[in-house]
């Protein structure tokens, strides 16, 4: 690579245009919108910035380039992608590029270990890092994360795991990992991507280029995940709640190779909590970086990140559960399942999804807030289940759900929607509800 184009100017974008600097290769710069930080990052690394209002100016940016880098929310259907794409030039992520410079390290590459699914994700890269970790080895938690690839191979890692969302799997030319796992497929993203299939395609390309020395991990209850898996040339191991080479006999999590821990050891027992901790430990165990005897301390102290159905605390009566991260039904789906009888809040952006299947556990609930721009489509998709009532806040959505709790339900946030109609993520949905659940309890129990 001689001259190089960074579009999108967000962490990704920043942490690939400096990587890039530092090696001595020419880098173009571009976002949709640019900004004097943008403009003082080019100054600073002695790039040329260029706009892309026009179509003579996105010919400008990608003017003699060999590669474009896209920041990872940019759509392939983005006119600058499209123009790239018809120009002949190489459309690739930052995770593929980092790895082929791993590849190149003095001294060879270090273990590099992937994560995919449309759900956890990120807890099973946490999980899995943490247990590396239990085990005393330094560890590059990046891709989908604060931490780009890019930006983390120059570090002193002794591996890297990394979380592989669509977006950065959908440019790859020879990304692979020495074992990484495909945790589930729900639909998610055809906003961005178009199509279920071509969503399942871009997933599908972690084990793209794996070879024989490589471990591909599958879930029994996906046979189109199993097929995909054994497809490769890879050696194939699977894991489930109650079968597969991982999976929990006897209220005990085992594995091949002997005992891992039992389920009340863990540091959280609902089912998807299993699976995760299983689908880490395969990883870890399967590619040798880990005895089996070292992973029952980690899996017993780990700590999930917020918002991924974190318990707030119990009022009158009632826990309440912060699972803002629910971005997509599936995922809302998830935390529904692991309670008896909730109060729901959901709603906010939809992504183009079918939020009717959030509404396929009836027995579990009470009643629904709903909120956000798609509310409407919400209480359309909960008609006939349950109590529907509409929130236009989230100090109203938490007390309308105080309203709606009799018998001491769980009071769940899944919103199964994005959080880009009241807020900038869901991390601030998120601190956002917690912070008024709690300054309610505290005005109800001062006036009683």
């Amino acid at each position: 690579m001689k001259r190089v184009s960074v579009f999108g100017l967000a962490i990704t974008g920043v942490a690939a245009a400096r990587a890039l600097a530092i090696r001595g290769i020419e880098v173009v710069l571009s976002d949709d919108a640019i900004t004097d930080e943008h403009r003082h990052l080019a100054r600073e690394l002695g790039c040329t910035i260029v706009p892309v209002g026009t179509q003579s100016d996105i010919a400008a940016f990608l003017d003699g380039v060999d590669v474009l880098i896209p920041a990872p929310g940019v759509a392939p259907h983005h006119r600058v992608i499209v123009e790239a794409l018809a120009r002949g030039v190489s459309v690739r992520t930052e995770i593929d590029i980092a790895y082929e410079w791993e590849q190149q390290r003095s001294g060879g590459p270090r273990p590099i270990l992937g994560v995919t699914g449309t759900d956890g994700k990120t807890t099973t890269t946490m999980i899995t890092a943490a247990l590396l970790r239990g085990g005393g080895r330094s560890v590059g938690e990046v891709g989908n994360t604060d931490l780009p690839f890019m930006a983390a191979i120059d570090q002193p890692f002794d591996a890297f795991v990394v979380e592989c969302s669509s977006f950065r799997l959908q440019f790859t030319d020879t990304f692979r990992c020495d074992a990484s796992v495909w945790l589930n497929l729900a639909a998610d993203h055809l906003d961005w991507h178009g199509s279920l299939e071509s969503y399942t395609e871009a997933k599908r390309r972690l084990w793209a280029y794996s070879r024989t020395s490589d471990i591909v991990i599958a879930p029994v209850g996906n046979e189109m995940i199993l097929e995909s898996a054994r497809a490769t040339p890879a050696r194939c191991v699977t894991f489930g709640l109650d079968a597969g080479d991982y999976r929990v006999s006897s209220g005990t999590l085992v594995s091949p190779l002997g005992v891992i821990c039992s389920v009340d050891e863990l540091w959280r027992s609902l089912p998807h909590d299993i699976t995760n901790s299983l689908a880490a430990a395969a990883l870890v165990i399967e590619s040798g970086l880990s005895a089996v005897g070292e992973v029952a301390a980690p899996l017993h102290v780990f700590e999930s990140a917020h918002h991924r159905i974190e318990l707030i605390g119990h009022f009158d009566g009632s826990a309440w559960y912060d699972d803002s991260k629910a971005t997509s039904p599936h995922a809302a789906l998830t935390a529904i399942r692991s309670f008896e009888h909730i109060v729901l809040i959901a709603g906010g952006r939809n992504k183009d999804l079918d939020l009717a299947q959030m509404a396929t556990e009836p027995k579990r609930m009470v009643g629904v807030v709903a909120i956000g721009d798609d509310a409407e489509a919400i209480r359309r998709s909960f008609e006939g289940v349950c109590v529907v009532r509409d929130a236009m806040s989230m100090d109203e959505a938490v007390a309308i759900a105080h309203g709606m709790t009799k018998n001491g339900e769980t009071v769940l946030l899944s919103p199964g929607c994005t959080s880009y109609d009241w807020y900038n993520n869901y991390n601030e949905r998120g601190d956002d509800f917690q912070d008024k659940v709690r300054k309610y309890f505290a005005r109800t129990e001062s006036s009683s």
